[in-house]
């Protein structure tokens, strides 16, 4: 039977990471819970970040908006930047986003995930914390292979930092699935429209998720989304389960891609 450790402090906490044996940070814990019911998560110590202060706080200057890790995926939806509020808008139901934090979100490195689309399109920075300090790691370096992250042992995510995105630019987040609403997507994609440059994050199209651009300069948005859609081609590789197979996923993805880039262009039309 797992040991439940509940530190009071961040200090506290990647001490018990670095000593205890087999440890995993318990944080809004929506997904640990599914998986410990599904018999394959397996953890001797779980250290919950619920007392330790500080890590509920979001905060804004200039360059952009911060948010601790144990910031609700629900309280996201109002604080983040356009196009990553509505990456978190679109997670699960509200339940799950009253509970579910956004470091837990991060940490899970599930490549089906929404807000990491958006996140990657506004290049966002990881805060990795450790007992041997904090580091920054950027957004598309952070998920390195299916379900794996640049977290070290002993790291946990502390943060993470969202730049104010263009308020000229477009944006729009598409999301398709094929069972319930609130299932896992077959396909999403954010996307940032300006003037030369279409910017997009794809999720559920492949191991990891997905940032690729593509040059728009003098197009028409018959002319950007065929652009999307060359950039985006090589980067699919959908993986087969109940949802679909490998070409309903490669279709469906290219149709996510169009419907969210002709979006972004009306919205920078009309912003």
């Amino acid at each position: 039977m797992p040991r439940l450790h509940r530190p009071t402090s961040l200090d506290e906490a990647v001490e018990l990471l670095s000593t205890l044996d087999n440890p995993m940070v318990y944080g809004g814990g929506t997904a640990i819970q599914i998986l410990l019911k599904q018999g394959i998560l397996f953890a001797d110590n779980f250290v919950d970040l619920a007392l330790v202060p500080g890590l509920r706080d979001v905060t804004e200057d200039d360059d952009g908006v911060t948010a601790g890790p144990m910031v609700t995926i629900r309280r996201m939806e109002t604080a983040a930047p356009p196009l990553a509020a509505d990456a978190y808008r679109h997670v699960a139901n509200p339940r799950v986003r009253n509970t579910a934090s956004v470091g837990g979100n991060l940490a899970h490195g599930d490549y089906r995930l929404d807000p990491p689309t958006a996140l990657l399109v506004l290049d966002a920075v990881v805060l990795a914390t450790s007992v041997h300090g904090t580091r920054e790691i950027g957004i598309r370096e952070f998920f390195t292979d299916f379900q794996q992250t640049a977290l070290e042992p002993g790291e946990l995510v502390s943060g993470v930092f969202i730049p104010h995105q263009d308020p000229a630019a477009g944006h729009h987040f598409e999301k398709n699935t094929s069972l319930s609403e609130n299932d896992w997507p077959c396909a999403s994609a954010a996307v940032l429209l300006t003037d030369h440059t279409v910017h997009l994050g794809l999720g559920a199209v492949a191991p990891t998720p997905c940032h690729v651009t593509a040059d728009i300069t003098g197009l028409d948005d018959q002319g950007a989304v065929e652009a999307a859609l060359a950039a985006v081609e090589p980067v699919l590789d959908p993986i087969p389960d109940v949802r679909g197979s490998v070409e309903y996923k490669r279709r469906l993805a290219r149709v996510t891609v169009e419907d969210a880039v002709r979006r972004a262009w009306k919205d920078r039309r009309h912003g």
